[in-house]
């Protein structure tokens, strides 16, 4: 399994990825999502990678080579647009070679790609690629993609982040929504590659992979664990009596009825209704024979 998310801000860009694979309980191991591309100060651009790890390498491996793609590649693109239908044209290409091959073995071809940076002259972009080749793009109301394991990551990210959100705040947020993720899904795994990119920089002057050992990710797992049972206590317990209405929780709801009980039936009533099923099943045989 995977987990990586990517936020595009006003300042600049977020990537946070793990590097466990599993085929199982006890096939695991460790690969890299992330893959940086940077040409001199025209442009950055940074790759993650979730599902068919032979497919998300092959894809990877087309773009590293600067293979054309419809007379473009990685590397003489325009502008950010360009560079991501490059690599849904090396999605299609791994498609076509591969699909039939693996639909024999009766696996999906499965490949999901966040895609993100800056072409000078842009403002940063970011983009989910999907196994088609075909792509969303990130806006100010909607600014970071998840891939990979998402669910148990995504409340933080929906309650702080917003296109303004400064970098640092934001890469506290994607590292609480990875340790929310690894403390709920042991298929996601240390070590951790991390980026943030700042607007017009063009070069990953903040990149670092970081493990248990790390100084700010053991006080980030220590920290939010304990703020979260602080959070939890704070919160007044039901009052089922009524006597504090702030916390009272047996006010009924407006447009709907309690659940309703149902007694056991009585003795009368089970004999007509295993009578009623008798009566039933026999003119059902009958209106067969005739």
């Amino acid at each position: 399994m995977t987990y990586c998310v990517g936020i595009c801000l006003k300042d600049g860009l977020v990537f946070l990825s793990d590097t466990r694979t599993n085929a199982g309980v006890d096939q695991i191991g460790t690969f890299r999502k992330m893959t940086l591309f940077q040409k001199d100060k025209d442009l950055f651009f940074t790759l993650m990678s979730s599902g068919n790890l032979a497919i998300t390498q092959a894809v990877k491996e087309i773009l590293l080579q600067g293979q054309m793609l419809n007379g473009k590649n990685l590397w003489n693109v325009d502008n950010a647009h360009d560079a991501a239908v490059v690599v849904g044209d090396a999605i299609k290409q791994v498609y076509d070679r591969d699909h039939k091959a693996l639909e024999k073995q009766g696996i999906d071809f499965n490949c999901n790609l966040i895609f993100g940076g800056q072409v000078k002259g842009e403002r940063p972009r970011l983009f989910n690629i999907y196994s088609a080749g075909n792509f969303i793009e990130a806006t100010p109301e909607t600014c970071y993609f998840q891939i990979g394991e998402s669910k148990y990551g995504k409340p933080i990210l929906d309650r702080v982040l917003n296109f303004s959100t400064p970098l640092n705040l934001a890469t506290k947020c994607a590292l609480i929504s990875m340790d929310s993720t690894l403390n709920s899904n042991i298929s996601i795994g240390l070590p951790l590659d991390l980026l943030v990119y700042e607007k017009n920089s063009f070069k990953a002057s903040k990149l670092v992979t970081l493990d248990e050992s790390n100084p700010y990710y053991k006080m980030i797992h220590q920290v939010w664990g304990e703020k979260l049972w602080a959070a939890v206590n704070s919160i007044s317990e039901p009052s089922w009596s009524g006597a504090n209405k702030s916390s009272a929780i047996s006010v009924p709801a407006k447009k709907m009825g309690a659940v309703a009980i149902h007694g056991q039936p009585s003795k009368v009533r089970q004999k007509k209704a295993a009578a009623a099923t008798l009566a039933t099943t026999k003119k059902t045989i009958v209106k067969k024979k005739a």
